[in-house]
């Protein structure tokens, strides 16, 4: 089984092979470059530094949402562009889900931050038995206060991880009351060989869709419709 992964939901671009159990090769980007301009060429690199033939990968995995709205649709138009083009079916993973498989095999429970705005987080809250993902809390958009609280309410040690860190780690140390760590700097971001490995699972169990039926994963509406709404309820 061979995936070809992409993850471009937050500031991190990221493009990955994998087959059965290896990785064979990622490209990951974290700096202030438009998506658009950056992943179909990663993508183009990887596939050139493996020798690789498109048409011999299984499907296409992508990290679904939430996250940047932007991000979110440059991703789900280059999988699906590809998916198209190859015949090959999608696979999609949600954003936070893949994140939290950055630690995958963690003895304690994971929380991914991504920073919503607004003082809200994409998060959710994930443990593990072996590499078996188990979810605690799925993957939603809440307040900062609301995801320390349920974590403090399960009285477990956690590593938080995701760009959320960096903005809310005042908060973190003020209010949450159990044992906490933060995931070192290779581990912390988005990465689409995390993604990818999900994706094997999920195909085995033949959770996969067509091209035409991919959509993104919002969560919430975009600023552009909360202020539309706003104005309409004036």
């Amino acid at each position: 089984m061979k995936i070809l992964a992409i993850d471009s939901s937050g500031i991190v671009a990221s493009a990955a092979v994998a087959e059965d159990d290896n990785l064979l090769g990622e490209y990951t980007i974290n700096h202030k470059k438009t998506h658009s301009q950056t992943l179909l060429p990663m993508i183009d690199e990887v596939a050139r530094m493996l020798e690789l033939d498109l048409q011999t990968i299984d499907a296409i995995a992508v990290a679904a949402g939430p996250g940047s709205f932007t991000g979110l649709r440059i991703g789900c138009a280059t999988a699906k562009g590809m998916g198209l083009a190859l015949d090959k079916p999608l696979i999609s993973i949600p954003t936070v889900d893949g994140l939290a498989y950055n630690l995958a095999g963690s003895g304690v429970a994971v929380c991914p931050l991504m920073d919503a705005r607004r003082n809200q987080v994409y998060t959710g809250l994930y443990t593990f038995r072996g590499y078996q993902m188990q979810t605690v809390i799925a993957q939603c958009a809440v307040g900062i206060e609301e995801i320390i609280h349920k974590i403090n309410d399960t009285r477990q040690p956690v590593t938080f991880l995701g760009d959320g860190v960096r903005v809310f780690t005042p908060y973190i140390k003020e209010h949450c009351q159990v044992p906490y760590t933060f995931a070192p700097a290779h581990l912390n971001k988005q990465r689409a060989g995390s993604v990818a490995v999900l994706a094997m699972e999920y195909y085995r169990a033949g959770n996969v869709q067509t091209a035409a039926e991919h959509r993104p994963e919002y969560l919430r509406m975009s600023q552009a419709e909360r202020e539309r709404l706003e104005a309409q309820h004036g």
